[in-house]
């Protein structure tokens, strides 16, 4: 399967305002040093929107920062739904430029979601709606801040995922040895070393944690799939439907885990 290449789903953080570093909240824990309100800037933002410790993350503590992806959507609220302005030099504009950067990050992991779908050979029979679908998320991206505001981003989200659940079976109709579906299922820890998941439903799977080395994981769904500090080493995740950069960044591997197309080996592996 061969990605189409969308260079406007990917974070470009160089022309964004530093809007996850502000606009977001996170609580010390595990993943993150210390704790921060929404709209306050993280103590690390420097005054050119860059990350001060961005080369130290981890071992600064900020681990949370290097599995977040924005999937684009903080260029797109900082250089199209307002225009190059930022919320430093236009405080009245910051609280909305806070509040829509959530919706549009959702959104635009739709996009990343349904353009992988497109691509997906077996989905021939769903493959207009795909398409028909990635517009209509993709037009409303294209709306001002007022009607981004106002996006029911639960309803985009289940009317989505009904048409990309649809391309997964597809996708995994012909998996040899499917096993049952594990969707949401409670596997953290669980030693799952060697397992056979080919074409397995994972989605929304809690896999913190979990030994899956050497497991074979290929054209398994992995859509939303915790994989924080998942052992896959040696892991085969050839084929394995939308697993997203995040994802992969949160685990563990090496040199032996083979990836998908469309993401890289983690720099910490």
């Amino acid at each position: 399967m061969d990605l189409p290449e969308r260079a406007d789903l990917k974070a470009d953080c160089a022309s964004c305002s530093g809007l996850c570093c502000v606009a977001l909240p996170f609580a010390r824990s595990a993943d993150f040093a210390v704790d921060k309100a929404a709209g306050e800037p993280c103590r690390n933002l420097l005054a050119d929107f860059r990350c001060g410790v961005h080369a130290e993350l981890r071992r600064r503590g900020f681990r949370g920062c290097t599995v977040f992806d924005c999937f684009g959507a903080g260029q797109k609220v900082s250089q199209q739904t307002f225009g190059g302005r930022d919320w430093r030099r236009d405080p009245d504009a910051a609280r909305r430029m806070f509040q829509v950067f959530p919706v549009m990050r959702g959104l635009h992991e739709l996009l990343w979601y349904l353009n992988e779908a497109v691509a997906l050979p077996a989905a021939g029979p769903v493959r207009a709606e795909l398409r028909r679908a990635f517009d209509d998320v993709d037009r409303l991206t294209r709306g001002g801040p007022g009607e981004l505001a106002e996006v029911d981003l639960h309803g985009v989200r289940e009317r989505v995922n009904a048409l990309l659940l649809r391309a997964s079976e597809l996708a995994r109709a012909d998996v040899p040895g499917r096993k049952k579906s594990r969707r949401g299922s409670d596997l953290i820890g669980a030693a799952l070393k060697g397992a056979d998941l080919r074409g397995a439903d994972l989605r929304g799977a809690y896999l913190i944690a979990a030994d899956l080395r050497g497991a074979d994981l290929r054209s398994a769904d992995l859509i939303g799939a915790d994989l924080r500090d998942a052992d896959l080493r040696g892991a085969d995740l050839t084929g394995c439907l939308f697993l997203t950069q995040a994802q992969l960044n949160s685990a563990r591997g090496d040199a032996a885990t083979r990836l998908p197309m469309g993401v890289e080996r983690p720099a910490h592996w």
